[in-house]
């Protein structure tokens, strides 16, 4: 392990803060806001030119998330509100279906193009809507993040109500997206709703991803594992991402914290290790986007990338 003394850490953190606050926030308040539609425009180059204007939905909950947090944790900046309701308003009104499910993505003036089976586009509403009530107290926000919650749950706990990647008839998987990305979701919502079926469900998730795919054996927290969290052998069964990983460390991390359980804290930070060792690229450096936990030819033609989203996971955990 690598010891960092406290002057380089607080050179380091001041140096991520003024990339964040005075050059990433700027651009994105700067190119993203659509002030005639709504919402965020996210398909932009280096010099803000925007060469797609459909909208993910994913980024219409992360965006009003992110601009309620800014304003909630680091100032009172009335540009923030601003363009964290230029999100809201847009999700209410264009982002869900008549079914009450959510798209994918929509077109810049609203109107649907994809619906995809999977559910991240409510977690990422319910954590917009939540963070969205803390910055304003619009009740509405909060019954829209609690009705979109409890239907995400109800559509965890029964998978047949939507269509399955794999048929489960010859081979039931089940991934750890949904229970990483359901105790993230659960601990922005907590903040506003005391419901105590939320710390039972966090306890859940935080059960199911050490009962069934962490892997002390491999030193690995496996993607996909089999419905009863055994191994698989397959090119899907192999699968690291070490970004996710990452992520689901500081997830932990904070749900420990929470609980004031030094012990949970430790056994995420023991995935952490794990996860940047295999992930590190050795001869370049940078974190890789997957890794095959054998040393095998990974499925996806993307596994050697570096993106940027694993690397900022990597610096919060």
């Amino acid at each position: 392990m690598v010891h960092i003394d406290k002057k380089t850490l607080t050179n380091l953190y001041e140096h991520y803060e003024s990339f964040l606050l005075d050059n990433c926030i700027p651009f994105w308040m700067n190119h993203a806001l659509d002030r005639e539609y709504g919402g965020y425009l996210t398909c932009l180059d280096r010099k803000g030119n925007v060469y797609n204007t459909d909208k993910s939905v994913w980024f219409q909950g992360r965006g009003t998330w992110m601009f309620s947090k800014l304003y909630n944790d680091v100032e009172k900046k009335e540009e923030w509100l601003d363009a964290a309701q230029l999100g809201y308003d847009f999700l209410v009104k264009y982002c869900y279906d008549e079914d009450k499910r959510m798209f994918f993505t929509v077109t810049r003036d609203g109107r649907p193009l994809q619906k995809r089976r999977y559910m991240f586009s409510e977690t990422f509403a319910i954590i917009a809507c939540a963070e969205y009530y803390k910055a304003t107290g619009d009740e509405e926000a909060l019954k829209l993040a609690k009705d979109t919650f409890l239907r995400v749950v109800d559509l965890y706990k029964d998978p047949s109500k939507t269509v399955p990647k794999i048929n489960p008839k010859t081979r039931r998987t089940k991934g750890l997206s949904l229970p990483m990305i359901l105790l993230s979701t659960i601990q922005v919502l907590r903040e506003v709703d005391k419901d105590p079926l939320l710390d039972e469900l966090a306890k859940e998730m935080t059960d199911t991803i050490f009962r069934d795919f962490v892997k002390p054996g491999e030193k690995a927290l496996f993607e996909t594992v089999g419905e009863n969290g055994e191994r698989l052998d397959s090119p899907q069964g192999r699968c690291i991402n070490p970004g996710h990983s990452i992520e689901t460390v500081w997830f932990l991390i904070h749900e420990g914290l929470y609980r004031n359980d030094r012990s949970l804290i430790d056994r995420a930070i023991e995935i952490l290790d794990w996860s940047l060792d295999i992930g590190w690229d050795k001869v370049y450096g940078g974190i890789l986007y997957f890794v095959d936990i054998e040393g095998k030819p990974a499925e996806q033609l993307e596994w050697d990338m570096k993106l940027w989203w694993p690397h900022t996971e990597a610096l919060y955990a």
